[in-house]
């Protein structure tokens, strides 16, 4: 699935390529570095670009939903993933969940997330999910694409259009620590009003 690309200007992802297996090995390999405290860490990870993106409109809103089969999914109401054509027009995505984040990954003063551990990116929360599915609306044209372990299982496949824009993060890693059951929406509440611009509701369909 990897191709060549345009030379876009990287800013946040290199659009060379769209996996880079080293770096999500890297991830797999050192747990207690990259999901401190497990599942409550990658939620984290998810909503720091929802707040990204509020901050950068003025505001923005978010919604955390726990799954009753023990999955984890954020959905925005932001401008969608960076979404480019190719010189054949086939839209490339740019690498957000296999790519390293350039701004936070290797750089020891990275930006703290509310639970007091540095950001990473999204290709953590990629990394260890047993299966992540992003779907992403923008303005002229919406796609899903699946995961596992980070890496993509599908190309970017077509969906409708429904009339809105943002991106929304589905994913499950039952292997971590501090497992989906043991969150509460309260706790991510109180996580997440250290985004000023961005409005957080939490949807719990979980059983029991």
């Amino acid at each position: 699935m990897d191709r060549p690309t345009p030379p876009w200007r990287n800013t946040t992802h290199d659009w060379a390529g769209t996996v880079d297996v080293d770096h999500l090995s890297h991830i797999r390999s050192d747990l207690p570095a990259f999901a401190p405290g497990g599942i409550r860490h990658l939620v984290l990870e998810v909503v720091a670009y929802a707040a990204d993106e509020a901050e950068s409109r003025g505001a923005g809103q978010c919604v955390i939903t726990f799954h009753a089969d023990g999955s984890i999914s954020v959905a925005d109401d932001g401008r969608g993933t960076d979404t480019r054509y190719d010189a054949n027009g086939r839209p490339v995505k740019k690498p957000v969940m296999a790519t390293k984040d350039l701004r936070f990954f290797d750089h020891p003063d990275a930006q703290v997330l509310p639970d007091g551990h540095p950001r990473r990116g999204m290709s953590v929360v990629a990394a260890l999910s047993e299966w992540l599915v992003h779907t992403n609306r923008r303005v002229g044209g919406a796609w899903v694409q699946r995961y596992e372990h980070g890496v993509p299982t599908t190309d970017l496949t077509p969906i409708d259009e429904d009339g809105g824009t943002g991106t929304t993060v589905h994913f499950r890693a039952p292997q971590l620590p501090c497992g989906a059951d043991e969150l509460t929406s309260g706790e991510l509440a109180r996580f997440a009003a250290s985004w000023r611009h961005l409005t957080v509701e939490v949807d719990d369909q979980r059983i029991g």
